[in-house]
């Protein structure tokens, strides 16, 4: 038998050839196993920071957001609502690194469409390529020998039986699964984060209702202090009807249940109509809301392409019930309150005379007006008290002079004339504030178809009259009976007093003549002007030239004076009857005029000393008379009144209220003595004409 080794020594050489294969390997299972189990030692860098647990445990959080570092943070605009200058709390943070135009299509448009509907097509075709391949293949296979396919069918194996199954599912056609077509554009599957701009601010032109904190205390005496009084009330009441006969009981119970009615209906009524008021003006406000607009901001664009002409915007319409058939006899802006002026109703024709009308309309409320006051004469002429704007001075028909006081309730004027105080005998065609007398009396003039021009003072509550001078026709003195010389009496029908010069003032007659007066000459005139062949309308002197006045009359002339030469400067014909002429307050060569044809005429004479530079009819119906002008001291607007009970408001476009030009360099000058100088200079042109004709 052979040797045979022992089983044990076997083994180690079998450990024995392992280890040296693993040292020819250059590792050791032993070794490793080693370094592992070791722990590693940490390099740490010189400048890192010793920290404490409590500040390792520490977390800190970051939050990322999409703010530009270089947007700008201090964008300020505008705010209409407020009236001043905000800073935008909203910066646009967009900022565009890298664009591209790209070809996306949206799956709702046409194309997208007609795409998805090729694609699916497409996916079609192929499909069907598919099945007629795998119908092929099928055939090729039956043509082969039937032994072998019957060897075949006895040599197949079972597992290939599903692999057939698969083949004959592959050769019916599948329906071809619908693509999704992405989309870039469609938002509703992705989450976004979006900046939600603010709101734009609706606002509306409205004054805030006045608010008023109140606040009381009742204790028990004041109670029981009320309940007495009314107790002693009672007594008193309960003694005096006691005193009384049987029918001054019925007269007095009847009274007294009238008086109650009353005030019960009053104190209602004055409970609401501040509110009502307040409310009214809101709505209104509501509904001019795109007048008022075009009142603050809309300047007409084509001026600059017109040739030095300009055009009137119309704006509101002043027009109330009570004061049909009246026309328009009297205008005059309140000189504190820019919105508010006052109207006075009456009648021209002297066969048609009937009751007067005055009222107050405030552009803040062109639907109603503000205050109105109801005579039994129609009213000519109105002024306000520049010092006190509620004291509001009126003439009448009937020749009676009144003052109305906005302050007091009632509609009945606190100071009225009468025969006994010296009113006058014919109508009262003009009437003017004036500086306070020596004692601070209240003072104003007067002027009327009796030829008498007539000063009143308020002294201790009664109307004192002066007259100042009479009129009387140059040359018309008749000898009477006995030697008598008879005067012919000149009719005033309008005056104007000197900006400066406190005496001074001139006197339009129905004769066509301007007569130049002083306060001092009681029966003598400075001067006489045989201004026009017509009754004089109205006179006014220039704001700004102290020698500067211009007249208006029915003979359809407008004319400017330098009252010291009697023959005018300029000579405007308007083809109709001039009713009223008015200086603008913002510059001393531009004046509006209005017709009786309806037209309303804007003169500049530094652009255009020949024409109007607008004329403008202002009346729908032609058959219309305007009759009265005024210019708003601050706003660029004016208004007119027609014999209808008309006010209409319109706004002058840039031409008709142009301003120095600016050069380069130079800074624009402005004020008093600029408009001075530049009538100066066309009076000068005027002047050094005339002697050579």
């Amino acid at each position: 038998m052979p040797h045979k080794p022992p089983p044990r020594r076997q083994s180690i050489n079998v450990g024995r050839g392992a280890r040296k294969r693993d040292e020819d390997s250059g590792t050791e299972v032993g070794e490793g196993t080693d370094e592992w189990a070791q722990s590693k030692a940490t390099v740490r860098p010189p400048d890192q920071l010793d920290l404490t647990d409590a500040e390792l445990k520490e977390e800190f959080t970051r939050i990322l957001t999409a703010n530009n570092p270089h947007a700008p943070q201090n964008i300020v605009r505008y705010s209409f609502k407020e009236g001043t200058y905000k800073l935008i709390s909203f910066v646009d943070q967009l900022a565009v690194h890298f664009s591209q135009v790209g070809n996306l299509i949206p799956k709702d448009s046409d194309e997208g469409r007609r795409q998805h509907y090729l694609d699916e097509l497409a996916a079609g075709s192929q499909e069907s390529a598919k099945v007629v391949t795998s119908e092929t293949e099928i055939l090729e296979e039956e043509e082969e020998p039937k032994e072998a396919e019957a060897g075949s069918q006895t040599d197949v194996p079972a597992a290939e039986a599903p692999e057939k199954m698969a083949e004959e599912e592959s050769m019916t056609p599948k329906q071809p699964k619908e693509r999704k077509l992405t989309n870039k554009f469609n938002f509703s599957e992705r989450a976004s984060q979006t900046f939600n701009n603010p709101l734009r601010d609706r606002e509306c032109q409205m004054e805030p209702p006045p608010r008023t904190n109140f606040s009381a205390t009742a204790n028990q005496w004041e109670i029981y202090d009320a309940y007495i009084e009314e107790l002693e009330k009672q007594e008193k009441t309960k003694e005096k009807e006691k005193t009384k006969t049987p029918v001054a009981k019925k007269m007095g119970k009847m009274a007294m249940r009238k008086m109650t009615s009353m005030e019960s209906q009053s104190d209602d009524i004055t409970k609401v109509t501040q509110a009502a008021k307040i409310v009214e003006r809101m709505v209104s406000q509501n509904t001019y809301d795109d007048v008022a607009q075009d009142f603050k901001y809309y300047e007409d664009a084509a001026d600059e392409y017109r040739d030095q002409e300009g055009t009137l915007l119309p704006l509101w319409k002043f027009q109330n019930d009570k004061a049909k058939r009246l026309a328009v006899t009297a205008l005059c802006w309140n000189p504190k309150y820019n919105d508010l002026f006052a109207v006075g109703h009456g009648s021209y024709d002297f066969m048609k005379q009937s009751r007067g009308m005055l009222l107050f309309y405030s552009m803040k409320n062109p639907s109603f007006p503000e205050y109105t006051f109801s005579s039994e004469s129609g009213i000519l002429c109105l002024d306000v008290h520049v010092d006190h704007p509620y004291l509001v001075v009126v003439g009448h028909y009937d020749g009676n002079v009144a003052i109305y006081n906005l302050k007091k309730p009632y509609s009945q004027p606190s100071f009225r004339s009468s025969a006994k105080s010296g009113k006058h005998t014919d109508p009262v065609w003009q009437v003017k504030w004036q500086k306070d007398d020596m004692d601070h009396n209240l003072n104003f003039f007067s002027v009327s178809s009796d030829g008498r021009i007539v000063s009143w003072t308020l002294v201790k509550s009664e109307l004192v009259h002066t007259d100042v001078i009479k009129l009387k026709v140059e040359d018309s003195t008749t000898e009477g009976l006995e030697g008598l010389q008879i005067h012919t009496v000149g009719c005033g029908t309008a005056f104007d007093f000197h900006k400066e010069i406190d005496y001074l003032f001139l006197v339009g007659t129905e004769e066509g003549k301007i007569y130049k007066c002083s306060k001092s000459y009681s029966s003598q005139f400075l001067s006489t002007y045989d201004a026009h062949s017509m009754a004089v309308d109205a006179v006014s002197w220039n704001p700004y030239h102290t020698k500067v006045f211009m007249s208006c009359s029915s003979d359809w002339t407008v004319k400017i004076w330098d009252h010291t030469i009697k023959t005018p400067m300029f000579i405007y014909d308007l083809n109709s009857a001039v009713g009223d002429v008015a200086w603008a307050p913002y510059s001393s060569t531009v004046f509006a005029a209005v017709t009786t044809n309806g037209k309303t005429h804007v003169f500049d004479l530094s652009i255009n000393k020949y024409e109007a530079i607008c004329n403008q009819p202002v009346v729908a119906q032609k058959k219309n008379k305007l009759t009265h002008v005024q210019f708003n001291p601050i706003h660029p607007i004016i208004i007119v009144g027609d014999d209808r009970g008309h006010v209409t408001c319109l706004k002058l476009s840039p031409n008709l209220r142009k301003m120095p030009k600016e050069k380069k360099g130079q800074e624009v000058q402005k004020g008093p003595a600029v408009e001075i100088a530049k009538l100066d200079k066309l009076l000068n042109l005027v002047r050094e004409v005339k002697p050579k004709t």
